[in-house]
């Protein structure tokens, strides 16, 4: 045995690599802080059997103890290059059901600015497993495909004006029925560096993080200030155009302070943000240096009452849509103009709300929400069958919603958070995802929190117990398309009595774009016509019905959908996959929600 490696007799390989792990304790907020990209080209080779973990690559040893040389099974440079961010799936045709191990590498330089700097390695989304390495050294493992991580890279760096350092990520995509999601979910499994790779300066003592919201009732400005590296010193809030300054004292590495101030509250009419600085000012003369970032700002207020929602003191009705991470051309990449484009199909339809379903877009999505005026649903991807009663995988899913909470929470736009969609009513769950609840609530007390859940069929009526821990209760249904018996809906409503405010989450069905025929044929765009009319018409009679998220505004890829009318792609989209055409039910959505918006 002691003739080959040992490597090939290990099955547990993976267990060194998760001892490290980045995770929402260790995330550091980026807004307002000016990256260095690491985008482009990266040199890049599908890991089939996940070698290079298994084997060590990364450590880049070419010589025996002897000194002479052996032979190697990697080529850093030699490897094809790939464009980063994207979904490898896109970028070559033999990638794109591949969903095991790839390696990434690219080499940077490094000059410190200023003395005791921190660098920081940050990573907006590598779907699903990352394990990062700097140098031959594990940085590294983040679980999760949709929210940020960062390590500090500040000791494994080589510094100097020759300095080489080489990145390697292994990304690996694999389905799991103990990951979140699992193994069955009902869209493209993309994977790959997928967003934007970034490096930040910061000084030794930093600002980690801040948490800015209006207090209940107006009035003040509650800020929380959170310091990284041992800080101790002052924290400076400055809003300008409110001639507001608030400072206060760090004490275990946190700051609260209270602002009076009355800003003029966000609103999807009136989408107001204010440019936000804070300070942190260190202890003594001889202290390290201050850290300083900017942000923008709204600030609003969202709650409800009975089954109504309120928004800055108002009754606000959601009219929104779904939409899926998914473009024909970037898969689950994404950009600015691709944002203002959804945003401006959904204000077409007269719409004011969206469910960014069912996992964390990017966070680009919030902050162009936040200049636009559009309300977000975000949610994390505790879909279907999770396995419940196992513990990492609950780890895994409360870090996901950690990571998104603490990405999101001082972007007005974002009103709900969702803890998970369509799973059954077991006592594993409910536990598991009161949890979430719980924790959501902890990080942050100014917003709402739902999930979509499951209409009881049986005896027709919103029934499930995880209602009682949601602010908001969010129900799916397909009555007129899995279920053909339509007149069961007018039913389930009228055998309810929530005293919650419901949201239909998703209705609808699926129609190829152009396939026509009579309103009793599937698969034609009449039929989905005629089924969003008979929603819309029975939604009108449901007085505790606060919003609607009909699914879906585009078609998108799925492998589950399979016959001759989808072939690959879920087709309920009011818009096509070319996200140019636009069905007729389209326009049922924009006549009801125009009537709405019109007050009629």
């Amino acid at each position: 045995m002691a003739n080959y490696q040992s490597n090939i007799h290990n099955s547990d390989y993976e267990a060194e690599y998760l001892e490290i792990r980045a995770g929402s304790d260790s995330l550091i907020n980026t807004a307002g802080r000016g990256g260095e990209s690491l985008n482009g080209r990266w040199n890049f080779i599908p890991d089939w059997y996940d070698t290079l973990r298994r084997a060590h690559w990364y450590r880049d040893v070419r010589l025996s103890p002897a000194g002479l040389p052996l032979p190697c099974d990697w080529d850093w440079e030699a490897w094809d290059r790939i464009k980063v961010p994207a979904v490898w799936n896109l970028e070559r045709p033999e990638l794109y059901y591949y969903e095991s191990t790839g390696i990434y590498t690219r080499t940077f330089g490094y000059i410190p600015k200023d003395e005791g700097e921190r660098l920081i390695l940050r990573f907006e989304g590598a779907s699903y497993r990352a394990s990062v390495f700097l140098n031959g050294i594990l940085a590294g493992s983040h679980d999760g495909a949709s929210t940020p991580f960062n390590f500090d890279i500040t000791a494994l760096v080589k510094r100097g004006p020759a300095a080489e350092n080489r990145i390697i990520v292994a990304v690996d995509a694999r389905r799991s029925p103990y990951r979140i999601p699992t193994d069955n979910t009902d869209w493209f499994n993309y994977g790959g560096l997928y967003r934007d790779v970034l490096l930040y300066r910061l000084p030794a003592r930093h600002i980690k993080d801040w948490f800015l919201r209006l207090a209940p009732g107006g009035g003040k400005i509650l800020a929380d200030i959170y310091l990284g590296g041992g800080a101790g010193g002052q924290v400076r809030v400055e809003i300008p155009e409110l001639g507001t300054v608030a400072e206060g004292a760090v004490r275990d590495s946190r700051a609260c302070l209270e602002i009076e101030a009355k800003p003029v509250l966000w609103s999807p009419e009136s989408p107001k943000l204010y440019d936000v600085q804070i300070d942190f000012i260190p202890q003594g003369q001889d202290a390290a240096p201050g850290d300083r970032i900017r942000d923008r700002i709204g600030f609003r207020e969202i709650s409800v009452r009975g089954t109504d929602i309120f928004l800055n003191g108002k009754k606000v009705f959601l009219r929104g849509v779904c939409v899926h991470e998914d473009h024909i051309k970037l898969g689950k990449t994404t950009n600015a103009a691709l944002i203002r484009s959804v945003i401006r199909d959904l204000k077409e339809m007269n719409g004011n709300y969206l469910r960014l379903a069912h996992y964390p877009h990017d966070g680009l999505f919030a902050k162009i929400a936040d200049e636009e005026g559009v309300l977000l649903w975000e949610e994390t991807p505790v879909y279907w069958a999770v396995a419940f009663g196992n513990p990492p995988t609950y780890g895994d899913a409360e870090n996901q919603l950690s990571e998104l909470i603490l990405r999101d929470r001082n972007r007005a736009s974002v009103i709900i958070w969702s803890v998970g969609n369509e799973n059954a009513d077991t006592d594993d769950r409910l536990s598991f995802m009161s949890a979430l609840v719980k924790k959501a609530r902890s990080l942050d007390d100014s917003r709402l929190v739902s999930a979509a859940c499951l209409i009881d069929h049986e005896n027709l009526l919103i029934q499930d117990r995880l209602a009682d821990f949601l602010d908001i209760i969010g129900i799916n249904e397909y009555y007129g398309w899995y279920d053909p018996d339509f007149g069961k809906l007018p039913r389930i409503l009228a055998n309810s009595q929530p005293e919650k405010p419901v949201l239909i989450c998703e209705f609808g069905g699926g129609a190829r774009q152009g396939q026509r025929g009579t309103a009793d044929d599937l698969w034609t765009e009449d039929k989905q016509k005629a089924l969003y009319e008979k929603q819309v018409e029975t939604f009108k009679q449901c007085p505790y019905i606060a919003g609607l998220t009909p699914w879906i505004l585009y078609d998108f890829r799925c492998p589950r959908r399979l016959n001759r009318y989808q072939e690959g792609f879920n087709r309920k989209g009011l818009i096509d996959a070319d996200r140019l055409t636009r069905k007729p039910a389209y326009y049922v959505m924009r006549q009801f929600y125009g009537e709405i918006a019109g007050g009629k």
